[in-house]
């Protein structure tokens, strides 16, 4: 009995698992990527390693749903130069214009530069770059 019932908790929990793991690998690519051009950036070899488990982890929790990147990508607005990186997990400085999201006020977005990317309002850190 005590195996049927961990049997059955066992494949309910690998459902789950995998569903949550489909919808959020997109995320986690943008993630990992980002965090390792960064981590590349700033420490080498070793900090490309570690920005990358780092941002993957980061794309993973935070990943927008797709209407907030279809919306993203229709919108027209002017790009703003920066000298700083956009990688995820980066803040975005004070002087690029954030555009909110109806219905979504979780997420704004902006173009820098010539990159779309969904941002944290709160933080101003970059939750993903939208191709």
């Amino acid at each position: 009995m005590k195996r049927t019932v961990v049997a059955i908790l066992a494949t309910g929990f690998l459902a789950t698992a995998s569903m949550t793991a489909a919808n959020a690998q997109e995320g986690t690519v943008n993630g990992a990527a980002g965090g390792a051009v960064t981590g590349a950036i700033v420490g080498g070899p070793v900090g490309a390693a570690v920005g990358g488990v780092v941002g993957a982890a980061v794309g993973t929790i935070v990943a927008p749903p797709e209407p907030v990147q279809q919306y993203v990508v229709q919108q027209e607005q002017p790009t703003v130069m920066v000298t700083e990186p956009v990688a995820v997990g980066q803040p975005l400085p004070q002087n690029v214009v954030l555009y909110p999201i109806p219905d979504q006020p979780q997420y704004v977005y902006t173009v820098v530069n010539n990159q779309r990317v969904i941002v944290d309002p709160q933080t101003r850190t970059v939750i993903q770059v939208v191709n």
